[in-house]
């Protein structure tokens, strides 16, 4: 088995494979290459459909940042503001109509909590090396990841749900919910009284 496929297995796997190395590289090169192009749409979309082959013409204000790219797929309609950062040793799965504030880490990759099994070792190719793996994250349709958030490895957030600023989402949230806080919890449902159009200070001057 390649370390590629124990990655994508969800297996301890070897991140200083080459095969895996020289995909980072390139990821991290279109990455760069997009982030010097705040006004060239239409170069920033060739970019895009090279790191992200399922992007669906999301917008990525950029700077971004991304592990492998290919291992992302958005849904129609998306947005992301500054620093998005996307670990996706896993795949990271973005739905349609998702909000991603500025500053949002999406990381799927997991260490051993053990010192002795996460520190550095030379590995059999005389390669300074670690152990790690990696969880996939879910982000369903309709959902707003406020700015500063930080999505662990592992975690599913349902349909329709906001997760407050500064959040450390380490669980899964259910649909139409706003959950904030660190660890990530539900603070109530969303309901209708939510609504803009409930609220006559936004409309009435």
């Amino acid at each position: 088995m390649t370390e590629l496929e124990k990655l994508l297995k969800g297996m301890i796997y070897d991140p200083s494979d080459e095969e895996l190395a020289t995909m980072r590289r390139f990821a991290h090169k279109i990455c760069s290459r997009y982030n010097l192009l705040e006004e060239d749409d239409e170069k920033r979309k060739e970019l895009l459909d090279m790191l992200i082959p399922e992007n669906n013409g999301v917008y990525l204000q950029g700077p971004i940042y991304f592990d492998y790219g290919e291992f992302t797929s958005f849904g129609k309609n998306c947005y992301a503001n500054f620093n998005l950062t996307v670990l996706d040793c896993a795949n990271v799965t973005i739905g349609d109509d998702v909000f991603i504030g500025p500053n949002v880490c999406l990381a799927t990759p997991v260490h051993p909590l053990l010192a002795a099994e996460r520190n550095m070792f030379v590995n059999e190719r005389g390669i300074l090396a670690d152990k790690e793996y990696a969880k996939p994250i879910v982000i369903k349709s309709d959902c707003w990841i406020a700015s500063n958030v930080t999505v662990c490895g592992g975690v599913t957030i349902g349909k329709g749900t906001v997760i407050g600023a500064g959040s450390v989402v380490t669980k899964d949230i259910p649909d139409g919910v706003f959950a904030a806080g660190n660890p990530c919890k539900v603070i109530r449902k969303l309901t209708e009284a939510d609504s803009i159009y409930s609220k006559k200070e936004l409309w009435e001057k």
